[in-house]
């Protein structure tokens, strides 16, 4: 017997809502149950036959992180998320925090109420109720609505999800009231019209400031770019990779997206000494101007340049469009001699012509170039040299050395069409693994409670494709929601999680390792509050307990390699497989 339900004819005023939801085109929901959308719920099931399909997940935060993740992973495409009234939103908002900061477009439905006091169950509907519910989130949302009636809601969704993805992208929140949703419909709602466009067009910079940015590209003894997001268009890795090469330009990657390949010449991602010679930095789609080209130390609150005093900035981006108001995720102020305001995915064709434009007949510029172009090849040669030598060192260590599990990893999937998730051990994997296609990386991640459910969003998105998807998974990200690795069997998403398993919250225990050694204290009593032993999990138990194929612990290097065969096989068999390799914590 068939568990697809069947259908019914409109007749609740939830069914308006899930037209909407079919209207936009989400492929799933993902959610954690909620009675506050009891009637959306019935309607998304028996009115709109599941499809697109609701995903259950064991807490809102992995909710909107898959929802994040699947985003990233696919350019820009959106899911649907359902919290549930006051308490599901508040338990997400620091995954909604964190899909705002990292441009993700995140259409997230709530529920409230009933607005209506009358209708109110005692004590349970009165403290699951906020006036306004959206204020919770609004300092991080591109927009927020509760629509009064239902005559509102096409309305609400259409501006909702114009707003979600018009350029910079990020989350929208808009919220049902529980009486409204149960109502009978009685009156017809009338759709918006068929050829209404749901996005505007995007928005082409000043060709003036494109004029200038060329012409100081041309001119520049060494120029650099400096991408952040300008790989979350399909097209961006690529006229990266044309605009680079036309100009002889140094290319570093900020790793919020794959914005450029690691093995390319002409990468000099990492590079500090490439910086100490740049005469203009071309920022392309930046809001963290600093993190990659200021010099600083953990326990120091100095911020000193990385490039010399006559480095001249410009910017192609978004500026202050979509800036917190609340949080300072935008960083320290950037003085820039041009600041061309708009999309690069059609800035840098553009800019790409007038750059050709000028290059015609001048031999001089070809020249230096051609000459640039030659020496930053080598610079890259020997940086990738000095990264093969340092990641063989303690190679044989026990517990597994983190560059020699980026190393094991990498042999056993590199001849495999993949992914890689989130997490990249330390820079490791960008230093030794071949990122030379748009989809591989669709950026680091984000902070602890975060990579599991992001990484699962970049492993639905990839589900069918035949890619191999690997998500590294810190210990410590995996203890905040472990029931997220039942949400990979539950929807059968097959993937490969490789336990990142130091067996600590490593980052804070090094700050105050750091700390010690400034202030002179016990360096052997850093750990306390950031340990996680004395009992160590056993993931690879947890695992198999989810429904997940699990193995390890493992300590020997040696063991790491066919313990990951074993489960890549479990993977393309359309199962989600874990090994857990412990490290060191350097």
């Amino acid at each position: 017997m068939s568990d697809a339900p069947k259908t019914y004819k409109r007749q609740w005023q939830s069914d308006i809502m899930v037209d909407q939801v079919k209207r936009y085109g989400f492929q799933y929901i993902t959610m954690n149950p909620g009675a506050s959308f009891r009637g959306l719920h019935d309607s998304l099931i028996n009115y709109g036959g599941n499809n697109p399909p609701m995903l259950v997940c064991q807490h809102e935060e992995i909710a909107v992180q898959i929802a994040h993740g699947y985003a990233k992973a696919t350019f820009g495409r959106p899911m649907c998320v359902i919290l549930h009234n006051l308490v599901g939103l508040l338990h997400a908002t620091m995954a909604i925090y964190y899909t705002f900061i990292d441009r993700a477009p995140v259409f997230i439905i709530g529920a409230t109420g009933p607005m209506d006091e009358g209708k109110r169950r005692p004590h349970i509907d009165w403290t699951h109720t906020a006036l306004v519910q959206g204020e919770a989130i609004r300092n991080y949302t591109k927009w927020d609505y509760q629509p009064y009636s239902i005559d509102g809601v096409p309305d609400a969704f259409a501006r909702a999800y114009s707003a979600m993805m018009t350029e910079p992208h990020g989350p929208v929140y808009i919220c049902l009231d529980a009486d409204m949703q149960e109502q009978p419909l009685t009156k017809e709602i009338p759709p918006l019209p068929e050829q209404s466009v749901a996005v505007p067009s995007r928005t082409m910079p000043d060709p003036a400031a494109l004029e200038a940015i060329a012409d100081r590209l041309v001119k520049a003894q060494q120029p650099l770019l400096l991408a952040q997001f300008a790989g979350r268009n399909k097209d961006g890795f690529d006229n990266m990779v044309k605009l680079a090469e036309a100009t002889g330009a140094g290319a570093w990657d900020s790793n919020a997206a794959l914005n450029f390949p690691n093995q390319h010449p002409l990468c000099v991602t990492f590079d500090k000494g490439y910086l100490k010679e740049t005469d203009l930095v071309l920022g392309i789609d930046v809001r963290d101007w600093e993190k990659q080209t200021r010099e600083y130390k953990i326990t120091e609150r100095d911020v000193r340049p990385g490039t010399p005093d006559h480095c001249e900035w410009a910017e192609i981006g978004f500026g202050e469009i979509g800036m917190s108001k609340w949080s300072m995720d935008y960083g320290r102020w950037q003085p820039c001699s041009v600041r061309a305001l708009g999309d690069p995915s059609l800035a840098m064709p553009e800019l790409l012509r007038m750059v050709n434009q000028r290059l015609e007949g001048n031999a001089a510029a070809k020249e230096r170039i051609a000459k640039r172009k030659i020496a930053t090849g080598k610079r890259h040669d020997a940086q990738w040299a000095k990264f093969d030598a340092d990641s063989r060192m303690n190679w044989d260590s026990n517990p597994i050395s983190v560059p020699r599990l980026a190393h094991e990893i990498w042999d056993v999937i590199k001849d495999e069409d993949w992914v890689l998730t989130a997490n990249t051990l330390k820079h490791w994997c960008r230093k030794i693994w071949n990122f030379d296609k748009p989809y591989r990386h669709p950026g680091a991640d984000i902070g602890t409670s975060t990579q599991i459910g992001i990484s699962l969003g970049v492993g639905l998105a990839n589900k069918g494709t035949g890619r191999l998807v690997v998500d590294i998974q810190p210990d410590g990200d995996l203890m905040f929601d472990a029931g997220a690795l039942w949400v990979a069997a539950k929807h059968k998403i097959p993937m490969l999680f490789v336990m990142y398993n130091n067996r600590a919250y490593y980052n804070d225990w090094d700050h105050q390792i750091h700390l010690a050694h400034e202030r002179k204290t016990d360096e052997k009593l850093a750990h306390i509050g950031m340990d996680i032993f004395g009992p160590e999990p056993d993931f690879g138990a947890l695992a198999r307990s989810m429904g997940v194929w699990g193995e390890g612990p493992i300590t020997d290097p040696k063991d790491v390699r066919p313990a990951l065969l074993r489960a890549i096989e479990q993977v393309k068999a359309g199962r989600p497989a874990l090994v857990d390799t412990v490290t060191t914590h350097r």
